[in-house]
């Protein structure tokens, strides 16, 4: 079985600190969107993830819903990471694939605001989601 490496756990945290997907809108303004949350330029706000899923979800797109897929499978993959080498069971090929797919999900994200008119999507998320799983499935790849 393929070991996941060391420093996975800490890439995958830092996954927390950079947005996932930025959406520019036409006047300028902005929203980021991490794994916890969103951000708002203008005006300035937060709105947690939960907030979104439990207050504001009501009559939205359906490719909103990507967001919180891709948090879910991020969070499988970091408990995959911490709790695997723990029980015995520790395979990067699991980590990384849990990663790309949710990649793959905040691509469909970035899609569907940027076929809006007068928006723009950035899909950060997915660049840094697929690095990270790249560089966890190639490490001990000779094992």
């Amino acid at each position: 079985m393929s070991r996941t490496p060391d420093w996975t756990v800490p890439a995958l945290l830092a996954l927390l600190l950079v947005p996932w997907s930025v959406q520019v809108f036409s006047d300028r303004d902005a929203t980021l969107v991490f794994a916890w949350g969103l951000v708002n330029t203008n005006p300035f706000g937060v709105t947690t993830l939960t907030d979104f899923l439990f207050v504001y979800t009501a009559g939205l797109p359906d490719y909103i819903n990507s967001w919180p897929l891709s948090v879910a499978l991020y969070l499988l993959a970091l408990g995959f990471a911490v709790v695997g080498p723990r029980v015995g069971y520790d395979d990067r090929r699991v980590v990384a694939g849990l990663l790309a797919v949710a990649g793959v999900a905040q691509l469909s994200l970035a899609r569907g605001f940027s076929v809006q008119p007068g928006r723009m999507a950035w899909p950060v998320g997915t660049l840094l989601l697929f690095g990270v799983a790249a560089y966890v499935y190639g490490v001990g790849g000779g094992d």
